[in-house]
């Protein structure tokens, strides 16, 4: 599985050239509030992801099973924590995940095992943070409330909650969460990274939709000259 491993590599690196700080990787006591969990904005303290065009909300998921990538859970914090931070800001949230060898299969069924694993931002709601994603413009900020902040929210317990999700997957090994909150981060070239794994699951869904067997007039092509393992997926699915 190694369609979004250059892009893991990048986004790595980018993190690389900013102060970060582990969080630990624990059992936390934070209600999931599900369905319940709507945060109008007299009740917020602030928005991760802000509004406007001076901010960046940015969210991703890539999949890998290379240990070297991903070796074990992790949560990073490269900017301030929940606490920290008085007002809207630049946010994303990175979610690199890490499968068993050979687990994903092929064709139709590695699209659905990508998309659920994207899912799971759908599926984790901490009382008092409000994930608000967009397909529409790409963006995935967050509403976090001012009553949960005075009884000690914390990207510790917003990371927990989301680990537990994701390892509800059978597939899943390892997964390192990344929050991003530091204005100074480079989030024009995250932003580019975040768009090539969107690209690359858009190829993968265009690839299974539409059968495509000439490749000249496919506006995906240069996706799958440029991804290693795209290729072999499409003549997979061309001689099925």
């Amino acid at each position: 599985m190694k369609l979004y491993d250059p892009i893991i590599s990048n986004i790595l690196t980018l993190c690389q050239h900013s102060a970060a700080r582990n969080l630990p990787v624990c059992q936390v006591d934070w209600r999931d509030s599900g369905k319940e969990n709507l945060i109008f904005r007299q009740d917020m303290a602030y928005e991760l992801g802000g509004s406007g065009d001076r901010f960046f909300a940015l969210g991703a998921t890539a999949v890998t099973d290379d240990p070297a990538l991903v070796a074990e859970d992790d949560i990073v914090l490269i900017g301030k924590d929940l606490p920290e931070i008085t007002e809207d800001t630049s946010y994303a949230r990175i979610a690199l995940v890490r499968v068993a060898p050979d687990t994903l299969g092929e064709g139709n069924a590695l699209y659905n095992a990508v998309k659920q694993m994207e899912f799971v931002r759908y599926h984790v709601s901490p009382e008092g943070f409000m994930t608000r994603v967009s397909l529409i413009n790409g963006t995935e900020s967050a509403r976090v409330s001012k009553k949960a902040l005075e009884k000690g929210l914390s990207f510790t317990q917003v990371g927990n909650l989301m680990l537990g999700q994701y390892h509800k997957n059978a597939r899943i090994v390892s997964v390192k969460l990344i929050f991003i909150t530091d204005p100074a981060f480079p989030f024009s070239a995250l932003k580019e990274a975040v768009r090539e794994t969107e690209k690359i699951t858009k190829a993968m869904d265009h690839i299974l939709k539409n059968g495509m067997t000439d490749c000249d007039s496919c506006s995906l092509q240069k996706v799958c000259e440029e991804v290693e393992g795209m290729k072999e997926l499409h003549f997979s699915m061309r001689n099925t």
